[in-house]
Order: C-alpha cells, then structure tokens, then sequence
C-alpha cells in the first residue's frame, strides 16, 4: 500500500465578501481535490484540542497522529530538530522572529519576508552585541530564528502573528523568568534599528527588521517512531522547520526540494514531482504547503486562492494520477492542519475539512472540498490524533 498526505497548511477559512460570500476553497478552481473528495470519504476533524493555541505545532502533531496534549512542548523545539540544533537538558529553545514594530503595534510578523541574507547578518549581530553565555541566537531561514538559553525558565509568549496590529506592550512574555526576554526584545531595537539592512529596506519601500520578537519556547520533546506506531515508513516535503523538526522526530525522511520557499512564490512542481519520486521508496509521502496561510496572514484572499489551485494543479492532481495509474494499493488524504481565515489574519482552533481516497475506501458523498460540503456529513472526529489510524485503516 502506497500513502500520501497532502496539506495545504490554513487552506480553511470563512465566507469572504471579496470572494462572493464564497471561501478560498470554494471560490477557488480544484478539479483534482473535488475529484478526491467524491471519490472517497469526506468529514471534518477537530486538530486543535479544546484549551490549547491553535497553531501548527499542535495541529500537525494531530494530523501525524499524536496526540498534543500528551507530547506538545512547544513549537522551538520542533525547529530545533530541524536544524539538528542539539538542545541541553537544562536548555531551552526560543522561536526568534524578525518583526516590524511601528509605534508599538506590531505591523509585520515577518519583516517584510526579510532574505534569508540579511536576517543572517542580523543574526550574527544580535549574537555580538546582545547574547552572553546563557544566550545565542542561530539563524534560520528568512524571518524565522532560534534563541536558547540556559537555565530553567516557564513563560508565556504570544506568536506575533496572532497580534498583527496591536500594541505589543499587552503581550510581551510573561511569568518567571521572563523579564530576560523583554529585555532582549526592548535591546534589540536599538541594535537593528540603525543597521545598514533596515537603511536600506526603508530606502526600497520595504518592512524593516526593528525588532526580535521571542516566543513558542520549550525543551526537545520524546515522541515514538512513526514506523514502531504503524509499521509504515515515511518521508516528509516542507519548506517550513516546525514541520520538518516534527518529521525528523518522528523518523521520518525530509525530502529537499530546490525553490521551496514557504511562501506564495514556492516551487509547487517541484513538490509535486519530490512527492511522486518518494513514493518509489517510501510507503507514504507528506506533502506540507506553507503558502495558503501566509495568504491569509497578509489577508490576501485573492492569493490564498492561486495559491491553492497551484496546490491542486501541480501536487494533487499529479499525486492522484501516479497513484491511479500505478500497481500498488493506495490512498490520499487532503486537509488544512487548522483555519486561518482572511479576516482574523491568524489561526483558529475550528475543525477542518478532510477528504480521503484510495483502494477499499467506499464513497458515501459526492461533494465537493469545501468546509460547508465536510460540515453537513455525518463524519466528524473530534480527536484530531485518531485521524491517522482511521486514514490507514479505512474501509
């Protein structure tokens, strides 16, 4: 048996007036994903478990069938698998974003997708000017950072994302230990304010870096093997760190894909073809999708939906064919890991649309992919974990 997962990440979302009254999926042109969804069995699942943040940390541990409550961390640690950071016993991991701060309200959680070029000259001197030997900073890819620190510390921090335009005095971190990071974030604005990068990205009309914003912090988590849980071995294609940390943890082999950028501008062929190839030696594929939800942080609902029929043209439909055309037993399934709605610029913890196709997967509808199509059907799974062993076991 042949599996692929596909996930176009926050693809779930409300009616928006600039569609019509209609969502991105369902104003949006998907043969390939409405084929699958009348061909299978379509519901909703609940990814978010009631009391916890809705943010793909969590979701994914769900859709990868563990459940968060048991072996949620926090979302640094994941990252830091990603990039092979080891993390001390008495460390812990920081997520670090570059964000642009205007008069206190943080307009941008992303600096303007600041290069990879730049936030890597910022970070080298953040770790000159601000960090000691309890702190470093390591650099990542585009806005995304990591920040550890030695020594125990237990704070609550808010993603930026969930606070675009708002002051930020309101959610700077909190509890023991937290007066170091405000400290670093107050400090690092006078160190990026007047670097040469932010000159120049005000220059060119672009967001600046002007500070460090800390947040999703926690210790590297223990999590079973993918393979010992399902006897199934399995590969991951993600632009995104948290995804790939999880994958890594999971034992999972990450696949590379050149021009993966998780952004609206990735390589969506190129993912299409990875995921193909992969199943040539891999029993499943998990195909992740970054450019939906950056979509939907921006607003942007005319590109969250480009952004999910390039989804639909260049990795389900070739997924689907290679799997329809080939020897081997097989099924798909396709959902969001959680909603991120044009209008809320953040993710939510509503259950999402889910579809799965595949040998011995008897069809009960013909609808659509859309969230009011999954609503009115009578399956729905609340635990989000369970997923996974209903998307193997279906019948």
């Amino acid at each position: 048996m042949k599996y692929a997962i596909v996930i176009p990440d926050g693809a779930a979302d409300v009616p928006l007036d600039e569609l019509r009254g209609r969502t991105p999926l369902a104003a949006a042109n998907l043969p390939n994903m409405n084929r699958l969804s009348g061909m299978g069995k379509l519901g909703m699942v609940r990814t978010v478990p009631p009391g916890m943040d809705p943010g793909s940390d969590v979701a994914m541990l769900s859709v990868l069938g563990y459940d968060p409550r048991q072996y949620y961390t926090g979302r640094a640690p994941l990252e830091a698998a990603a990039r092979g950071l080891e993390i001390g016993p008495e460390e812990w991991v920081f997520r670090c974003n570059f964000v642009t701060i205007t008069d206190g309200i943080m307009d941008d959680h992303s600096a303007g997708h600041i290069t990879t070029e730049e936030a890597t000259a910022l970070i080298a001197e953040l770790n000159r000017l601000l960090a000691g030997d309890r702190i470093r900073f390591h650099p990542g890819i585009s806005y995304r950072h990591l920040m550890t620190v030695a020594g125990r510390v237990d704070i609550a921090t808010t993603p930026p994302h969930d606070i675009l335009g708002q002051p930020v005095a309101a959610h700077m971190p909190r509890g023991p230990g937290s007066e170091i990071l405000a400290t670093l974030i107050q400090r690092s604005e006078s160190i990026l304010g007047g670097h040469e990068i932010n000159q120049v990205r005000r220059d060119l009309g672009e967001n600046p870096a002007t500070h460090i914003w800390l947040w999703g912090g926690g210790r590297s988590p223990r999590l079973p093997s993918f393979a010992e849980r399902f006897g199934i071995r399995g590969s991951a294609i993600t632009a995104v760190d948290l995804v790939r940390g999880l994958a890594k943890l999971i034992g999972w082999d990450c696949i590379e894909v050149p021009g993966a950028t998780g952004f609206l501008d990735t390589n969506y062929a190129g993912k299409g073809s990875a995921a193909v190839e992969a199943l040539g030696d891999h029993d499943l594929v998990c195909v992740h999708i970054e450019a939906p939800d950056e979509a939907s942080h921006q607003a942007d609902a005319v590109g969250k939906v480009r952004a999910l029929e390039q989804i639909d043209r260049h990795i389900v439909g070739p997924l689907l064919a290679h799997l329809q055309g080939g020897s081997d037993d097989w099924r798909l399934l396709l959902l969001p890991d959680h909603p991120t709605p044009c209008t809320r610029r953040t993710h939510t913890a509503e259950a999402v649309p889910f579809a799965i196709a595949g040998t011995r997967v008897a069809s009960v509808v013909k609808e659509p992919f859309t969230e009011e199509a999954a609503g009115k059907t009578d399956l729905k799974i609340d635990r989000g974990w369970e997923l996974m062993e209903f998307f193997l076991k279906v019948r």
